[in-house]
C-alpha cells in the first residue's frame, strides 16, 4: 500500500502536538514554528498553521448519521481502534459520533467514530469487521 500525505490547517503547533502526539500517540517528524509533520498511522499529516480554519458543514449522512465533511481519518485494526477510543475517552476529548457500530450485519459492517483536534478538524477512525469489504 502507498504512503499518503495529507496537509491541514492547525490554530497553533502546540495543541496540535498535544492532540495527535500525546493524545492519538503520533510520532512527531519534522517541524518549524509554522508547521509539524507526523506519523499518523503509516502516514505522513502535515499540520500549518493558519488563521482561517473553515467551519464544520455536517452534510454527510451515512447509515443515518449527520457526519462533517471534510473530515480525514484511518482505518484501524480492531485493537488500534480500541487504543484510540480509550485514549480519547481518558483525555476528555468530545465525541462527535460515539464508537459505534455501522452498516450492522451487513459485509461491510465497522467501527466507526468521530471526533474534532483541537483545530476543529474532523476525523473519523474505522475498523472494519471485514476488512476486504473496505472498498465494497
Amino acid at each position: 500500500m502507498n504512503t499518503f500525505h495529507l496537509a491541514i490547517k492547525v490554530k497553533n503547533i502546540e495543541s496540535t502536538y498535544q492532540f495527535y502526539h500525546k493524545i492519538l500517540g503520533c510520532k512527531k517528524g519534522r517541524s518549524t514554528e509554522r508547521w509539524i509533520d507526523f506519523d499518523f498511522f503509516g502516514h505522513q499529516l502535515s499540520a500549518h498553521v493558519s488563521q482561517a480554519i473553515p467551519p464544520l458543514d455536517y452534510c454527510g449522512l451515512v447509515d443515518e448519521v449527520a457526519v462533517p465533511i471534510p473530515h480525514f481519518g484511518c482505518i484501524l485494526s480492531g485493537e488500534e481502534f480500541e487504543q484510540v477510543a480509550a485514549n480519547l475517552t481518558a483525555n476528555n476529548i468530545e465525541f462527535i459520533v460515539k464508537p459505534q457500530i455501522r452498516f450492522s450485519g451487513k459485509a461491510s459492517e465497522q467501527k466507526t467514530m468521530f471526533v474534532t483536534d483541537f483545530s476543529d478538524n474532523a476525523l473519523e477512525f474505522k475498523m472494519f469487521k471485514n476488512p476486504e469489504y473496505i472498498f465494497s
